[in-house]
């Protein structure tokens, strides 16, 4: 009986076992078993969106959360006079928008799917009302929260320490699909949005990979070409070569 409903959770949600470890790991669920996340999200569906969809505008009801499986998500923010500020940008195993639902209030930023995106969308009231009837759920959601808090804490923490070089040689490490030896990767994002990723200005990304051709490092366009992962490991990690 288990199997069956399991097998209907994932046709009638198209969420696949691997998307299910993704959520596992999520912070936000990291305190909930695999059957309570899966009744937590009983409504919600797996949408693939294209570049450039805006998700939900600022000041929008509040309705719904997503997780990230695959692509970028910019949070922004437009003026009176109508420019445009990145407040942040998520990626694969991360959710945004969850703290706004909890608010009852509207969206406080605007969303956009900067590439091609795959994400889990999560209804608001459906999920609220599942924690309502359960307060084990309640209680390990709010210890799941804190823990994310404390973690972020300490990630602000680090960005306040961490050089602009070393930052930026943590996210290219994040994109190399091997451990060693030379690598060519391809930028998933504009320059502008990386900048906003990484907590700096776009002038400062480009003095800091200039600063990365002494490690082997050059970039050409959205190409990035490294002659050796492991140099540019250690300088993410706090080691310089």
């Amino acid at each position: 009986m288990a199997v069956l409903k399991r097998s209907h959770f994932q046709r009638r949600t198209g969420l696949t076992p691997e998307d299910l470890d993704v959520l596992e790991r999520l912070p936000l669920f990291a305190g909930l078993s695999r059957d309570a996340v899966r009744d937590l999200l009983t409504d919600a569906w797996v949408q693939t969106f294209p570049r450039n969809k805006v998700l939900f505008l600022q000041d929008e009801p509040a309705l719904r959360f997503y997780v990230i499986f695959e692509g970028w998500v910019k949070l922004f923010r437009e003026s009176e006079d109508g420019d445009e500020s990145v407040i942040a940008v998520f990626t694969n195993g991360e959710s945004f928008a969850e703290a706004a639902i909890f608010d009852s209030a509207n969206f406080p930023v605007g969303a956009m799917a900067v590439d091609e995106s795959r994400l889990l969308v999560v209804p608001a009231d459906s999920f609220i009302r599942r924690i309502r009837e359960n307060s084990d759920y309640a209680l390990k959601l709010m210890a799941s929260m804190s823990r994310h808090l404390r973690r972020l804490v300490q990630q602000v923490e680090q960005l306040t320490v961490r050089s602009t070089t070393e930052r930026l040689a943590s996210f290219l490490i994040k994109l190399c699909p091997e451990e060693s030896g030379p690598v060519v990767v391809q930028l998933p994002l504009d320059k502008s949005l990386i900048a906003g990723r990484l907590g700096m200005q776009p002038e400062t990304l480009s003095r800091a990979l200039a600063k990365l051709r002494a490690l082997g490092v050059e970039t050409k366009g959205n190409v990035v070409t490294i002659s050796n992962v492991e140099n540019l490991r250690n300088l993410g990690d706090g080691h310089p070569h």
